[in-house]
């Protein structure tokens, strides 16, 4: 009843690392880097220590690492060679090597232990855009090709919403912005992915903005009662998988016919569902944000 991934295809651990099955192939073959197991047909299946070393190897040869001076390190010592480049170089991709290790064997200790290290040396604004937004437009494309279950992503969005969540909590004592601006944050019908809107609730509220966080799948009728406690709303939604692109334009006409007709009030979009989105049509009060940074520079 097990259906948790702990063997991977050559090409799971191609889309895990960037390295392609026929180089992978070729390191086995050359310099013995990896030792798959096999199945009853011959084809090869590998472990979560293997995976874990070839993201340690990818690591090295990114970072100027010749694989054949690669293929002389011990197990013992390629760890924790990565380790010390990543300490004086470049943390980001280590991090995100660590947190999908640690999605896989749903070690939330490592998790944990990887962000206390980051966060060290780094905001928590520039990890959230330097190391979860990447790390999760990876595990979006390894969810699309079956590397990975749904157990694995939940396991990993819960982690980074409970660290946003937390930094949220801290700013309890930000002092209030003059603005008299209400910014009321949600999600459209059957949208559930709400890290990136949830990132947004962050940074309004270190600018000491009123935000009311409405959350997931937030039907637009019942956004109206809004307005018999405020006016000049600043409506902001985040389209990740609803609504669909073909429903897009429609659900912006009808947001602006219900709410923001005869208002002051405004509505701000962000999302990967938006991204490659070309009607520029919009109403006035209607603006599609491309880049998170872009936005926090206006506020």
């Amino acid at each position: 009843m097990n259906n948790i991934k702990s063997t991977f295809s050559i090409k799971d651990l191609e889309n895990l690392s960037g390295i392609k099955a026929h180089t992978i192939r070729i390191w086995e073959k050359r310099y013995n880097l990896l030792s798959p197991n096999r199945t009853d047909t011959n084809i090869r299946h590998y472990s979560i220590p293997s995976l874990q070393k070839l993201l340690n190897i990818a690591y090295l040869n990114n970072n100027g690492y010749k694989i054949s001076k690669i293929a002389n390190f011990t197990e013992e010592e390629i760890p924790l060679l990565v380790k010390e480049i990543a300490i004086k170089s470049n943390p980001e991709n280590f991090a995100i090597n660590d947190f999908k290790l640690a999605m896989f064997n749903f070690d939330e200790g490592l998790f944990k232990t990887t962000f206390n290290t980051i966060i060290k040396t780094k905001s928590f604004t520039d990890i959230v855009y330097t190391v979860f937004f990447p790390l999760l437009n990876d595990i979006g494309l390894l969810w699309q090709t079956n590397t990975i279950t749904p157990a694995h992503e939940h396991f990993l969005a819960v982690l980074i919403k409970q660290k946003i969540l937390l930094q949220i909590e801290l700013l309890e004592n930000v002092a209030p912005h003059p603005s008299t601006k209400t910014f009321v944050l949600f999600l459209p019908e059957y949208e559930i992915h709400e890290i990136g809107l949830l990132f947004i609730n962050y940074q309004l509220k270190e600018k000491g903005f009123h935000t009311i966080f409405l959350g997931e799948s937030v039907p637009k009728k019942n956004l109206k009662d809004i307005f018999n406690f405020y006016s000049n709303i600043y409506f902001i939604s985040y389209f990740t998988i609803y609504p669909e692109e073909e429903n897009i334009s429609s659900y912006i006409e009808d947001f602006n016919h219900l709410l923001l007709k005869d208002s002051n009030s405004k509505l701000w979009l962000f999302g990967q569902k938006l991204v490659n989105y070309t009607n520029l049509e919009l109403p006035e009060n209607i603006t599609i944000y491309k880049s998170l940074e872009n936005f926090v520079k206006d506020l």
